[in-house]
């Protein structure tokens, strides 16, 4: 079974930083991206950052130079640094991965718990 838990939200001052973390434990798939999704009251869900496992990133035109995406194979992580970070990235943050497995071949994708982010002085 395929689980992935998020830490890192919390309460930070507009101006400052935060770093999420998304670890993924399981066995017998192989993650192709690995990536943030961010839902504010009252909003649709949008993509924040994501990273293919061969290599690329993509970020939200309004995280560009303030987010970054990264991951850790030997951990089976992935992170969010968030750098500058203002009322408007208040948010709940999930993780999400796209995975493919064989024997059968599958495709879909996972989703975190959810990490509340709120950025607020």
């Amino acid at each position: 079974q395929v689980q992935l838990v998020e830490s890192g939200g919390g309460l930070v001052q507009p101006g400052g930083s935060l770093r999420l973390s998304c670890v993924v434990s399981g066995s017998d798939f192989s993650i192709v991206t690995m990536g943030w999704y961010r839902q504010a009251p009252g909003k649709e869900r949008e993509l924040v950052a994501t990273i293919r496992s061969i290599g690329g990133t993509k970020y939200a035109d309004s995280v560009k130079g303030r987010f970054t995406v990264s991951r850790d194979y030997a951990k089976n992580t992935v992170y969010l640094q968030m750098n500058s970070l203002a009322p408007e990235d208040t948010a709940v943050y999930y993780c999400n991965i796209g995975l493919f497995t064989r024997s059968p071949f599958t495709n879909r994708e996972v989703w975190g718990q959810g990490t509340l982010v709120t950025v607020s002085s």
